[in-house]
């Protein structure tokens, strides 16, 4: 497991791409980084958060990993908002993930489900806020991940070499054995 040191909070406080309000204009610029890869690969779209999840669901575009725990900015999710969320379809993959950490369980679930040709749900018990990093680092080039960054609204990240660098340098920041951690993801 890897855990968050203090020293490296602050460094979530800025968000790592764009920020979207609008949930078409943030697809728009999804199809345009897909548009821009092979035309034989379909990249894959990954969610980090219930309420990025739940844009995406209600603008009928189910993410290829969807990683959520029940929670927005730490309190239960309401019912509309489940109700979305029980739209996705494929499998579910349950992990422990506690608070400022990364469990080896959720590593392993982003891995796989980037694998999986159906749509994956990763719920998480604990917390989902940092899948963001794994998720870049795992997901190959030309892909998105989409994460919330609270009160301003929906962030895009297209995967590239710089962005995939760049998770990589904060992952190793992170106290823990990272070594095992980003060979996990990228086996």
């Amino acid at each position: 497991m890897l855990s968050l040191p203090d020293s490296l909070r602050s460094a979530f406080k800025d968000p790592l791409g764009p920020v979207y309000t609008d949930t078409s204009e943030l697809l728009a610029e999804v199809d345009r980084v897909d548009d821009d890869i092979e035309p034989a690969f379909e990249a894959p779209l990954i969610a980090v958060g219930d309420v990025v999840t739940a844009h995406l669901l209600s603008a009928d575009r189910q993410p290829e990993i969807s990683v959520i725990d029940g929670k927005t900015e730490r309190e239960p999710i309401d019912g509309d908002l489940k109700t979305t969320l029980s739209a996705h379809d494929g499998p579910e993959i349950r992990v422990d993930n506690p608070a400022a950490t990364l469990s080896e369980q959720l590593l392993l679930a982003l891995r796989d489900g980037l694998s999986n040709p159906e749509p994956v749900v990763i719920r998480v018990n604990g917390e989902e806020d940092l899948a963001t990093l794994p998720a870049i680092v795992a997901a190959p080039v030309g892909s998105s991940v989409v994460y919330g960054q609270p009160g301003e609204g929906m962030v895009h990240v297209a995967v590239t070499e710089s962005s995939t660098a760049e998770a990589r340098r904060l992952l190793e920041r992170f106290e823990g054995d990272t070594a095992a951690a980003l060979a996990t993801l990228e086996s």
